[in-house]
C-alpha cells in the first residue's frame, strides 16, 4: 500500500480486535489450558468483537529464537480458533526474522485470515519482499509498527513509501506505554492521510491505553487492539470491555460491553499473570525502553552496581534509534567504568 495523495480522516467504521490469547500469553509465561482457551474463544465468538488474535506473544514460530514456546504449537492454535470461532476471523503475529512465510501459508490453509507483521519503521525497507509475499499467502496482512514513537512522526511516514499496495493497514504501536493523547493523534492522523485502514495498539504502563485507543478513533483509526482485562506484556494492554463501555457511552452499545465484562472477569480468574516490577514498567515508557529489556538491564544494573533509570538513560544517548542489546551492555560499561 503506497503513499498516496493525503485523504479525509473521517471514519465510520471501527473495529474491536481482541489479542488477548496472543499479548496475553506473556503474562502467563506462553502457557494456558487447553479447556480454558476453547471455552474463551467459543465466548468471544458469540460477541460483536470484530476479529481475534491467538499465538505466541513475540509471533508465529517465536520459539526458533530460543524464547521460551507456547504450551500451544501454532498448529494447534490454528485448530482451536478454528473448531470455536465460526464467527469471526482470526490471525496471528509474525516477524520477519523468524516467522516463515511457508508456515503461515499452511495455517492459511487451516481458516486464518489476517496476518500482522510487526517490525520497527526503521527496518520497513528491509523487509518490503516479506511483506510482499505475506500478502501472496494471506489476503489481510497489516503492518504493525513496533515502537513507533521512538520514530519522528516524518520519518515514519517516509519509512512506509514503498509499502507493497496488497497491505492492508498500518497500526500504530505504543510499546513502551508513554504516548500521551496528542502523540497518538498526530501518528495516526499523519498515517491515515496516507492509508485508508490505520490501527492503534496500546499498552498501559502509564495507564494511558484505554484513553489512547478511543483517541485512536477519533484520530481515524479504525481498528483498535485491547485484551480481556488489560491483560498483556508488561503493564498490559487496553482493556476491551472498558473500551466497548466508553464507546456505549459516545457511539452505542457496539460490542457488548456486558457480556464482555462477564468474560473479561471470566478470564481474570483463569489468567494467573507472572509478576512484574511495576518501577521497571513506569521507568521504561517515561525513558522509552521496551519491556522486553527489563531482565537484561536488571542483570547489567547488578552487575556493574549501576542505577537502573541511568543505564536505560544513557542507552537511549547511546542509540541512534530505539536502543537494542549493545547498546545497554555499552551504556553500562559508560556509566560505571572500570
Amino acid at each position: 500500500m503506497s503513499l498516496q495523495d493525503d485523504r479525509s480522516v473521517e471514519t465510520t467504521k471501527i473495529d474491536l480486535l481482541d489479542c488477548t490469547l496472543r499479548d496475553g500469553m506473556y503474562a502467563v509465561d506462553f502457557q494456558l489450558d487447553e479447556e480454558f482457551v476453547t471455552k474463551l474463544l467459543t465466548r468471544l465468538n458469540e460477541t460483536p468483537v470484530t476479529k481475534v488474535e491467538v499465538g505466541h506473544g513475540l509471533g508465529l514460530e517465536a520459539e526458533r529464537t530460543g524464547i521460551t514456546a507456547c504450551n500451544i504449537d501454532h498448529r494447534r492454535w490454528g485448530e482451536l480458533a478454528g473448531a470455536t470461532l465460526s464467527a469471526k476471523p482470526w490471525g496471528m503475529f509474525a516477524q520477519p526474522d523468524f516467522t516463515r512465510l511457508e508456515t503461515v501459508e499452511g495455517l492459511v490453509k487451516k481458516g486464518m485470515t489476517f496476518l500482522r507483521v510487526g517490525m520497527e519503521p526503521d527496518r520497513v525497507s528491509d523487509h518490503l519482499d516479506y511483506l510482499r509475499r505475506a500478502a501472496e499467502v494471506c489476503d489481510e496482512v497489516y503492518l504493525n509498527l513496533m515502537k513507533s514513537s521512538a520514530t519522528p512522526v516524518d520519518q515514519l511516514v517516509d519509512s512506509l513509501a514503498d509499502v507493497p499496495d496488497a497491505v492492508t493497514g498500518v497500526y500504530v504501536v505504543d510499546s513502551y506505554g508513554a504516548m500521551l493523547p496528542g502523540a497518538v493523534t498526530e501518528y495516526v492522523s499523519a498515517v491515515r492521510r496516507h492509508f485508508d485502514v490505520v490501527g492503534f495498539h496500546g499498552h498501559d504502563n502509564l495507564g494511558l491505553a484505554n484513553f489512547n485507543s478511543v483517541t485512536a478513533y477519533e484520530a481515524g483509526a479504525s481498528i483498535v487492539d485491547a485484551t480481556l482485562n488489560g491483560i498483556g506484556r508488561g503493564s498490559g494492554n487496553a482493556s476491551i470491555e472498558a473500551i466497548a463501555g466508553i464507546l456505549k457511552l459516545t457511539r452505542g452499545d457496539l460490542f457488548d460491553y456486558q457480556e464482555l465484562a462477564r468474560i473479561a472477569e471470566y478470564a481474570h480468574l483463569n489468567m494467573e499473570a507472572v509478576r512484574e516490577d511495576r518501577t521497571m514498567q513506569v521507568l521504561g515508557a517515561v525513558i522509552g525502553i521496551h519491556s522486553g529489556f527489563f531482565p537484561l538491564v536488571e542483570r547489567l544494573a547488578e552487575e556493574f552496581d549501576a542505577d537502573p533509570a541511568r543505564l536505560m538513560e544513557t542507552a537511549v544517548e547511546i542509540a541512534d534509534h530505539s536502543p537494542r542489546k549493545d547498546d545497554f551492555r555499552s551504556a553500562a560499561a559508560r556509566c560505571c567504568p572500570a
